[in-house]
C-alpha cells in the first residue's frame, strides 16, 4: 500500500475511527494523537482500516458468487454476479456531497488537533491551577471560621461580658430627658405590599414618646389602581398614588401621639443613600444621638431599642449595635430556604466570630473584618449571599458623620459608610439572640436583581476605595493589607469567580483534554469542606445540601457578571432596583388560589445564560459519561438540570403584578 499524500481529507467518522483504533489496538501510541507529530500515520491507520475491510468484503462477496456459479454451471449467472457487484460498488451519494461533508469536519478536526497541544492544554493547566489556589484561600478562612466559632461557643462569650451593658432605668429628676435621643428612619420606595407592617412596627417601638423620632422616606413614584367593572367588562382603574396611602398612614400614627415626620423628594438622587442623607440633614435631627434604619419590610419588636442602646450609651468607642435577621417567610419556597442557609450561615457564623473577637464588619452583615490586637486574630469575612441591605443596626450619628455621612456613589452605600468608620477606629457590635423578622425575596427575578447588586457594588467599592484605603495615616499596613486582600479581593471578587469559572467552566473542560487532570483533592474534598462548613449555619435544613450547592453555582453565574461589571464600571454599575415584597404572604396565598394564575410573558420565563450554560454544561456530561473515566458526568448532569430548571424560571413564586 502506498503512502497516502498529506493532504488527504478524513471525514469526522474516519477521525472517531482512528482514535478507538488507537485506544484498543495499540498500534499508534499517545504520542502519534498529536498533530503534527505524525499526522501521516493516522492517516495510513485509517486507510489501512478502510482498505482490509473492503478487501475482506469483497473477497468475501467473490467467494460467494464463484461457489454459486460453480455450482450452477452457467455463464449467464457469472455474468449476473458481475452485474450485481458493479451496482453495490456504485456510490448512492453524489461523491462532491461526502466530500463536502467530510472536508469540514476535517478541517474542524484538523484545527483541534492545531491548538489543542500548543494552545487549549496550557491555557487550561494554568486555569486549573489558579481556580486551586483560589479554591484553598476560601477553605482556609472557612476552617478559620469554625475554629474561631468553637472556641467562642466553648468559652461562652457574650456581647454582654465583652462590653459593659446595664438595663436603663428611670430618673426620678431628670424624668425622660435621661434617655437618649432616637432618630428612626425607614426608607422605601413603591412599597404598598409592606408599608404598614413597617411603619407599624416603628411606631410601636417602646421607648418615651418625647425621646423619639420616627421619619419615613418616601420615593415612591407609581399609581395605585383597582379593579372595577366598566359595564360588562373589568378594567384597572386609577384611584391614587403610592406616596397617598403612606402619608395618611403616617398620619393616622400622628394622630395616635407618635412623633412621626413625612418626607418625601422631587427626585431620586442617590437612591437610598440620598434619602437618608438628605433624611440625616434635617433640623430636628440635629438633637438626636442615635439613628436606626429598618427598611420597608423589617417589622422589629417592641424592646428592640432597650436591647441595643445601651451598648453605646455605655461603650463610647461603639459606633454600630447590629441585629439579627429572622425570616417570615423562609419555608414558602425552596428559593427562600436556600437563601436561609446561606444568611444564617453569615449570621450564626461569621457575624458571630467578628463580633465576639473585638472585630469590625459592615452595617447589616455587608462586611465582616476580624483583627483582634490581644488575640492576635484577624480576618475578613462576609455572607455568601454576597451582601444584604443596610438595616436593622443602630448608629452612633457621632461615628457616621466622622466617616463622612452616607455616600451614593455606588449601591452598597451600607459597607460604603462601614469601611469608612472602620478606618476611623469604630468598633461594631452583634447580637445574635436580638432578631428582627424580615421578608426574603420570593421570586427568581426579585433576588436576581438582588444579588446583581450585592455583587456589583462591592466590587465597584473596592475600586474606588483602593487608593482611599491605601493612603489612609491611622491604620496599620497589615490591616490595610486584609482590607483590600481578605475582604475584598477574596470575598467580593475571588468568591464569585472561582465558584463559576472553575465548578461550571473550567471542570467541564477538563473532560474534553484528557492531559489536564484536577487532584482529588481540588476537585471534592475542598468543596465538601466548604459545604458541611455552610451547612451548620441550618442544621434543619441539612437534606437540602445538594440542591443548596447546585443552586449557589447557577448563582455564581450573575454574581460573576455582576463582580466584572462593577471592576469595570460597565453599564450596569448603578442599577437600583428595589426587590419586591409580598409582605402578609399568608393573606397572598389564600389570594392567589382563589385568582388565577397570572400570564408570564416567555421573554420573562426563558433566561439565555442559564440555558447556554446548561447546555453546555450537559453536552461535557454526554462526552465524559462516553469517553471519559473519571465520572463528571454524574456532576455535570444534576448541574446542568440545575440550570435549565432556572433557564425556565421554575424557581420561587410568582409576584402578581409584577
Amino acid at each position: 500500500m502506498s503512502s497516502p499524500s498529506p493532504h488527504y481529507g478524513w471525514s469526522f467518522r474516519d477521525f472517531v475511527t482512528v482514535l478507538l483504533f488507537s485506544s484498543t489496538s495499540g498500534i499508534a501510541k499517545e504520542e502519534d494523537l498529536c498533530f503534527p507529530y505524525n499526522l501521516s500515520l493516522l492517516h495510513y491507520i485509517n486507510l489501512a482500516l478502510r482498505k482490509n475491510s473492503h478487501i475482506r468484503k469483497k473477497k468475501k462477496r467473490q467467494s460467494l458468487l464463484s461457489s454459486a456459479a460453480f455450482e450452477r454451471g452457467g455463464k449467464a449467472e457469472e455474468a449476473t454476479a458481475a452485474k450485481m457487484e458493479k451496482l453495490s460498488s456504485t456510490p448512492l451519494l453524489p461523491e462532491s456531497f461526502n466530500g463536502a461533508r467530510d472536508d469540514i469536519a476535517g478541517q474542524m478536526a484538523t484545527i483541534w488537533w492545531q491548538i489543542k497541544a500548543p494552545l487549549i492544554v496550557p491555557l487550561l493547566r494554568v486555569a486549573v491551577f489558579l481556580c486551586l489556589a483560589m479554591s484553598i484561600m476560601l477553605v482556609a478562612e472557612k476552617i478559620y471560621m469554625a475554629a474561631v466559632i468553637t472556641f467562642i461557643k466553648l468559652r461562652g462569650r457574650r456581647p454582654e461580658k465583652v462590653y459593659k451593658w446595664e438595663p436603663m432605668s428611670d430618673d426620678l429628676e431628670l424624668g425622660s430627658s435621661a434617655y437618649p435621643m432616637v432618630l428612626v428612619q425607614i426608607p422605601m420606595f413603591n412599597e404598598k405590599e409592606v408599608y404598614q407592617l413597617s411603619i407599624g412596627a416603628a411606631c410601636g417601638l417602646s421607648w418615651p414618646s418625647d425621646r423619639i423620632i420616627i421619619q419615613v422616606l418616601d420615593d415612591s413614584t407609581d399609581p395605585v389602581t383597582k379593579m372595577r367593572m366598566l359595564g360588562k367588562w373589568p378594567a384597572y382603574v386609577l384611584v391614587g398614588r403610592v406616596q397617598d396611602l403612606v402619608e395618611m398612614e403616617c398620619k393616622r400614627w400622628a394622630s395616635k401621639g407618635v412623633n412621626i415626620k413625612y418626607e418625601v423628594r422631587d427626585n431620586r438622587n442617590g437612591y437610598k443613600a440620598g434619602a437618608l442623607k438628605e433624611g440625616m440633614e434635617l433640623s430636628y435631627v440635629k438633637h438626636c444621638d442615635y439613628v436606626v434604619i429598618f427598611d420597608a419590610d423589617f417589622q422589629p419588636e417592641p424592646d428592640f431599642l432597650w436591647h441595643t442602646v445601651p451598648f453605646l450609651l455605655h461603650n463610647s468607642d461603639l459606633g454600630l449595635v447590629q441585629a439579627r435577621w429572622k425570616y417570615v417567610n423562609s419555608d414558602e419556597c425552596l428559593l427562600t430556604r436556600m437563601q436561609e442557609m446561606s444568611l444564617d450561615y453569615h449570621f450564626s457564623v461569621e457575624q458571630e466570630v467578628g463580633s465576639s473577637t473585638y472585630a469590625f464588619f459592615g452595617f447589616n452583615g455587608e462586611l465582616l473584618l476580624l483583627f483582634n490586637l490581644k488575640t492576635q486574630f484577624f480576618k475578613f469575612s462576609r455572607t455568601e449571599m454576597e451582601s444584604n441591605a443596610g438595616t436593622a443596626g443602630v448608629w452612633r450619628i457621632a461615628a457616621l458623620n466622622e466617616a463622612g455621612s452616607w455616600k451614593d456613589r455606588t449601591t452598597v452605600e451600607d459597607m460604603d459608610l462601614a469601611v469608612r468608620a472602620s478606618l476611623k477606629g469604630w468598633k461594631f457590635v452583634f447580637l445574635r439572640d436580638l432578631k428582627v423578622k424580615n421578608e426574603l425575596p420570593s421570586s427568581f427575578k426579585a433576588y436576581r436583581y438582588q444579588q446583581h447588586r450585592w455583587s456589583c457594588g462591592p466590587a465597584n467599592l473596592f475600586k474606588k476605595m483602593f487608593m482611599e484605603i491605601i493612603n489612609n495615616k491611622k491604620v496599620t499596613w497589615r490591616k490595610k493589607f486584609h482590607v483590600i486582600y481578605s475582604f475584598f479581593f477574596v470575598r467580593k471578587v475571588v468568591a464569585h469567580v472561582v465558584t463559576f469559572v472553575f465548578y461550571c467552566i473550567v471542570i467541564p473542560a477538563t473532560v474534553f483534554v484528557p492531559e489536564v487532570q484536577i487532584p482529588k483533592w481540588g476537585a471534592v474534598y475542598i468543596p465538601s469542606i466548604i459545604t458541611l462548613l455552610n451547612a451548620i449555619g441550618t442544621p434543619r435544613s441539612l437534606h437540602l445540601i445538594v440542591f443548596w450547592i447546585l443552586f449557589e453555582n447557577v448563582m455564581s453565574l450573575h454574581r460573576t457578571k455582576a463582580t466584572f461589571v462593577g471592576l469595570l464600571e460597565a453599564r450596569r454599575v448603578n442599577e437600583w432596583v428595589v426587590t419586591e415584597k409580598q409582605g402578609d404572604t399568608a393573606k397572598l396565598k389564600m389570594a392567589s388560589k382563589a385568582a388565577k394564575k397570572p400570564r408570564i410573558a416567555i421573554g420573562d420565563r426563558v433566561h439565555l445564560l442559564e440555558l447556554g450554560t446548561g447546555a453546555y454544561l450537559f453536552f461535557c456530561g454526554c462526552y465524559d459519561m462516553t469517553f471519559g473515566n473519571n465520572h463528571y458526568f454524574i456532576y455535570l448532569f444534576l448541574q446542568a438540570f440545575a440550570f435549565f430548571i432556572v433557564g425556565f424560571d421554575y424557581v420561587g413564586t410568582s409576584i402578581p403584578g409584577s
